[in-house]
């Protein structure tokens, strides 16, 4: 057994669909190339994360340190919060941290895995960034972030480029986030597992409409607006003896969505957070969607469905779904009605397997020696050195 583990930081445990899809989806690669070496999840909900992720990889702990260290500093103004993160993390001498700490130093890499969760919407989360910086400072831990969605830019952060210093390898997930934050632009955390999900989920995918929208993070007002756009595609679906299902990506905040659409769409149509979690989600080529959710859409044009996306909230939700336009989704992106649903999909399904891919080299890049693809991100992105220094860090 090695004695070193691998550290994971991420969003997972609330649940979220999403969240909980790229953490799995970085458990089950960890399984694959390095089953004999701990795993470490810090989860802001640890007993919900262990739950969801039992059996992924035989030697996964979860734990809620840096997220706990981070809420309870989560008051202060950033540079304030970082520094007082860094001294715990340094110097210990609390009880309530050190034991979890102790545990952070064994770790040979830590790892904040994708999302959508370091921004302006949750300034507080940066202290995870500090907390990392601060462990690698005590034991030269090698520091990655990938699938980063950074958009707002926190306030009270002086440069977004240097947040990401120090560490050995950091990708965002769309271009805006990588022009704000100098970093290359590479892909969602999702297109991991992405082709894996597709592939299960296609013999017995329903045909007809999927729907799912979201309560959360919506300005007053925005989800009755919302309802009423959807409203009359979803009735004409209806009227055409098409099936129309409701999927839950969140429990209970998409529910009461369907509580408004629930004179259209039987119960026995809506599919709970717990039964896409047990049983994939069901996306295949022969639907349609509309979805507030990114992820839905991401694995849903990944299947080769049709789609419409639309934005709760102006710079965050549109900037997401506008990066899966951007590499060929097909879907539109819509912010209120009249909808038009796409007439025929997108290139993503077609080039899923090549995406898939290009997400494989960049995690065998910093965990695997096996890897045999040679997909350089400067290809494409534009990205400046973080890649290579992150290979010649590596040995690889």
């Amino acid at each position: 057994m090695n004695t070193r583990s691998h550290y994971l930081v991420g969003s997972a445990g609330y649940p979220n669909f999403g969240d909980e899809f790229i953490a799995a989806a970085w458990l089950r690669y960890l399984a694959d190339v390095d089953p004999d070496t701990d795993v470490w999840l810090d989860s802001p909900d640890p007993g919900n994360a262990q739950h969801l992720f039992a059996g992924l990889h035989p030697r996964l702990r979860v734990t809620n340190t840096l997220w706990r260290l981070m809420g309870e500093h989560s008051s202060l103004p950033p540079e304030e919060a970082a520094d007082r993160i860094g001294a715990l993390v340094r110097n210990f001498g609390s009880p309530r941290y050190d034991l979890g700490l102790m545990q952070v130093r064994e770790a040979s890499s830590l790892h904040l895995i994708g999302g959508g969760y370091i921004n302006g919407i949750w300034p507080q989360h940066l202290g995870l960034v500090a907390a990392m910086k601060a462990v690698r400072s005590v034991t030269g831990a090698r520091l990655y972030a990938t699938g980063q969605g950074l958009l707002p830019v926190a306030e009270g952060l002086p440069d977004p480029r240097s947040l990401f210093e120090g560490f050995d390898y950091a990708a965002a997930r769309d271009h805006q986030s990588a022009e704000a934050f100098g970093l290359p632009a590479r892909l969602d955390d999702a297109f991991l597992a992405a082709s894996d999900a597709v592939a299960a989920a296609a013999p017995g995918a329903p045909r007809g409409l999927m729907v799912c929208i979201q309560s959360d993070l919506a300005a007053p007002g925005r989800l009755e607006e919302i309802i009423a756009t959807v409203r009359p595609m979803i009735r004409q679906a209806v009227e055409d003896g098409r099936e129309v299902r409701y999927l839950e990506a969140i429990p209970g905040v998409d529910y009461a969505a369907y509580e408004q659409l629930a004179d259209l769409i039987p119960e026995d149509n809506f599919l709970p957070f717990s039964h896409v979690w047990r049983h994939g989600l069901p996306v295949g080529p022969n639907q349609q969607w509309i979805t507030t959710r990114f992820h839905l859409h991401l694995l849903a044009a990944a299947a080769g469905a049709r789609g419409i996306a639309l934005s709760v909230r102006p710079g965050y939700y549109d900037v997401k779904h506008g990066s899966l336009a951007a590499i060929g989704s097909g879907w539109t992106l819509e912010d209120g009605g009249p909808l038009h649903m796409p007439v025929r999909r997108g290139p993503l399904a077609g080039n899923l397997a090549a995406l898939t891919a290009d997400k494989r080299a960049e995690a065998d890049a910093l965990y695997s020696r096996r890897s045999t693809v040679d997909t350089d991100p400067e290809a494409d992105s534009g990205a400046p050195s973080l890649w290579r220094r992150a290979r010649t860090v590596l040995g690889r």
